[in-house]
């Protein structure tokens, strides 16, 4: 049975996909835009309906994601299939768990390390819109492509990394990388938890509704992405704030946080599961407001600057995500399992 799932991220970063099969931080430095812990901006990492949504909120971000919202939703998979590979085209065969990464950055770099560790054998291919960092993907085992490249074979494992913003067809983009997945493994999209109709710090899960389709044009592409997705079978916040010093926005909006790593780690946990029409949530089950985030940051004594304070009165508030079904389920747990403990380990 093949599966496909969908993961959002909201404010940091977004991913969207389906699963099925295929399994260090440096020190701390006066430097902030390598922290990886993220918060929500624009997307953050949530996880909910079939689509991880991954998305970033600057220029220098950390590695911290926020909440990740992903569903999964499976399809069927082919029986008598060779374990060791899948033909896909008369040109060649792929590896019954190669992966192809659309968009590449960040989540995507460590999804690639991550899965090259349990599956050695494994092909990686990335896929990205210019060619600026294909040197540094190489460097790391994945081989890179210009979107529009022709691949030579469809993947069984695909996971789409890309975010939505500057891209006027985002539902086309999700429905063009669906077509490079072969229907076995998993196809992984990240969304956002943005549709998630919840904006006053109120509580927010799995089942939490969705804000109907017509109401704002950036969850109406969201939620078109992610129906793509299942038809088919700002990273470091407290970086940017801490660099402004004094940001207009309101204190008290409540933050969903996941580093990274565990993004990365519950993206897998995800591809691995045969599961169907199931809907999950990313995120490390202590949501903070702005204010208490920095202050944790200025107490922790890791960085050279002080960040001064909130100004702003009147944006809009957030939600406080919580994930226990999602853990008791996946039999997952986040290395980081706070932003409190991050900081305590850099």
């Amino acid at each position: 049975m093949s599966s496909t799932t969908n993961l959002c991220i909201s404010s940091c970063v977004e991913f969207v996909g389906r699963s099925q099969k295929p399994k260090k931080r440096n020190s701390a430095s006066s430097s902030i835009s390598n922290s990886p812990y993220s918060s929500t901006i624009t997307s953050t990492l949530s996880f909910s309906r079939s689509f991880f949504k991954f998305t970033s909120a600057g220029q220098n971000r950390s590695p911290m994601a926020t909440p990740v919202a992903v569903r999964i939703n499976a399809s069927a998979t082919v029986e008598g299939v060779p374990d060791n590979k899948l033909e896909a085209s008369s040109t060649g065969t792929v590896g019954a768990t190669d992966l192809l990464i659309v968009g590449p950055g960040v989540l995507g770099r460590i999804v690639a390390e991550k899965w090259r560790e349990e599956y050695h054998g494994s092909q990686i291919h990335g896929q990205t819109l210019t060619s600026d960092h294909h040197d540094e993907l190489i460097k790391m085992g994945i081989s890179p492509s210009l979107k529009g490249t022709q691949l030579t074979h469809k993947f069984p494992y695909v996971i789409f990394c890309a975010p939505p913003y500057g891209n006027p067809d985002y539902p086309g983009e999700v429905r063009e990388a669906t077509l490079n997945w072969n229907g076995e493994g998993s196809f992984l999209f990240t969304s956002s938890s943005a549709p998630y109709d919840c904006s006053d710090n109120g509580s927010c899960d799995e089942d939490t509704p969705v804000v109907p389709i017509g109401r704002s044009p950036r969850t109406d592409n969201l939620l078109k992405a992610e129906k793509v997705a299942l038809e088919a079978a700002d990273r470091g916040a407290h970086a940017y704030w801490l660099e402004k010093g004094t940001v207009d926005i309101r204190p008290d909006h409540i933050l969903n946080l996941i580093h990274y790593e565990d993004a990365a780690s519950l993206s897998i946990t995800i591809l691995k599961k045969k599961l169907r029409g199931r809907i999950f949530l990313g995120c490390d089950n202590h949501p903070l407001s702005r204010q208490e985030l920095m202050d944790l940051v200025n107490k922790s004594g890791k960085f050279s600057k002080k960040f001064e304070g909130f100004t702003g009165t009147s944006d809009p508030l957030g939600k406080k995500l919580n994930n226990s079904k999602t853990r008791a389920e996946l039999g997952w747990e986040p290395k980081y399992p706070s932003f409190a403990q991050f900081l305590e380990s850099l």
